[in-house]
């Protein structure tokens, strides 16, 4: 069985990353490199990197059972990481959505 997570960096990893390099040469880069990006910037397109690398995993998977590897251990691994991309989904929503209102309600007081 393979661990699906192996490998992976951390949001937090990928969080310091796009603000240490504003974005710059990454998966979703196209900030110039002048562009400075807040950390808001830098928690989205870190979450959008994740949310990615998840994606690159289900689309692996499911072309190799689109081989021929229709084993029932191959479907649960697929089932899993399909879940998985699932919560992270949400998860990457709910915390744009909460910053996002957060930000809004300190733009409101000043």
């Amino acid at each position: 069985m393979t661990n699906i997570a192996a490998g992976a960096p951390g949001l937090g990893q990928f969080i310091a990353g796009a603000a240490a390099t504003s974005g710059a040469g990454g998966i979703r880069g196209g900030s110039s490199a002048g562009d400075r990006g807040s950390w808001y910037e830098a928690m989205s397109r870190a979450w959008g990197q994740t949310l990615d690398s998840q994606a690159a995993v289900i689309t692996d998977m499911s072309a190799s059972i689109g081989a021929g590897d229709d084993q029932p251990s191959s479907m649960v691994q697929l089932t899993a990481a399909s879940l998985k991309m699932q919560f992270m989904s949400n998860n990457a929503s709910t915390s744009q959505n909460s910053v996002g209102q957060a930000l809004e309600t300190l733009g409101k007081r000043g």
